[in-house]
């Protein structure tokens, strides 16, 4: 799964750029370049995810972007994310038992935070998927 969450960037009179994320409507910035204005989209989108996952609210997979420009989360949420979307239908207790770990190890990883390799591992295992790291 890909957690690249599309965003409209469009010109302002006034001279920089406004951006505005598909699937989530709270997480919009601007920059004074097309640049700035991605860099800036990918700090929103941490921030915004980051609380969706602290406070159990739902989150949307990411719209395909059809030719608009993406932003990635940091890397302890998009590891918080991929372990949300991969458990889906799937219980905390669940995965704490397939990982033979307790239920609050197993809720840590659904949360931002730092996650060792071997955990994110073992939990996807336990969901039936592999870990696959890639540098883009």
């Amino acid at each position: 799964m890909n957690v690249a969450y599309p965003y409209t960037l469009e010109p302002q009179p006034e001279g920089g750029f406004l951006v505005q994320f598909v699937d989530l409507e709270e997480a919009f910035t601007e920059g004074d370049t097309e640049e700035q204005a991605a860099f800036n989209a990918a700090e929103v989108l941490t921030g915004v995810l980051a609380v969706r996952l602290e406070q159990g609210e739902v989150i949307p997979p990411p719209s395909p972007a059809n030719g608009r420009p993406v932003a990635l989360p940091d890397a302890p949420v998009q590891a918080a994310l991929l372990i949300h979307f991969a458990r889906q239908g799937h219980s905390l207790s669940e995965l704490a038992r397939a990982m033979g770990t307790s239920w609050p190890a197993a809720q840590r990883l659904t949360r931002p935070g730092n996650p060792t390799l071997k955990q994110l591992e073992r939990a996807a295992a336990a969901l039936g998927k592999r870990l696959v790291l890639s540098l883009e």
